[in-house]
């Protein structure tokens, strides 16, 4: 099973009350990952063989979800589980519409301006609100923080690993 591919779906944080619940940061769109039934595969923080979960119940609270597994029941079950990452094989992943990409598939392209300027490499992706923003580390130089909006990104070209952004007034400062 470690051969697979696996992409990362939510980091656990913290338990939530004695019933086994545990707090989850999401690192995906797609909230329907966390349904009743589906099945996720836990990494701890020492790395051992992923562990397979069943999801029995979801819900959300604040800014976290919350989660229960099929089988741990109690608050002493899950509390291995705290700084743990959740994860998907590859072959769980849902097919995406024109223009809608993966995370995966965007960290570690170059970024390059329409005059051709290379600017530096995505590195995290973060999800504020309204729109993504791209993290570019640059050389000798601090983070880029890049809004996914369409009057700055004009091209993704994920098979060259490449993103050409027309920069508005300030952003490269």
């Amino acid at each position: 099973m470690s051969d697979y591919k696996r992409y990362n779906v939510g980091k656990v944080v913290n338990t939530h009350g004695i019933k086994g619940e545990v707090k989850v940061i999401r690192i995906t769109d797609f909230t329907e990952r966390f349904d009743q039934g589906n099945i996720l595969y836990l990494i701890g923080k020492d790395n051992d063989e992923p562990i397979p979960l069943t999801v029995k119940s979801h819900r959300t609270h604040k800014q976290f979800d919350l989660l229960t597994f099929e089988s741990y029941d109690t608050i002493e079950k899950v509390e291995p589980f705290k700084e743990g990452i959740l994860t998907i094989l590859e072959d769980q992943l849902h097919e995406l519409d024109e223009g809608d990409y993966y995370y995966h598939q965007i960290i570690g392209c170059k970024v390059i301006t329409t005059d051709d300027e290379v600017i530096g490499k995505i590195k995290e992706i973060l999800s504020p609100g309204a729109n993504d923003v791209w993290v570019v580390q640059r050389p000798n130089q601090k983070d880029l923080l890049l809004p996914y909006i369409d009057d700055i990104v004009k091209v993704v070209d994920i098979d060259q690993q490449k993103i050409i952004i027309e920069p508005m007034e300030g952003l490269l400062e």
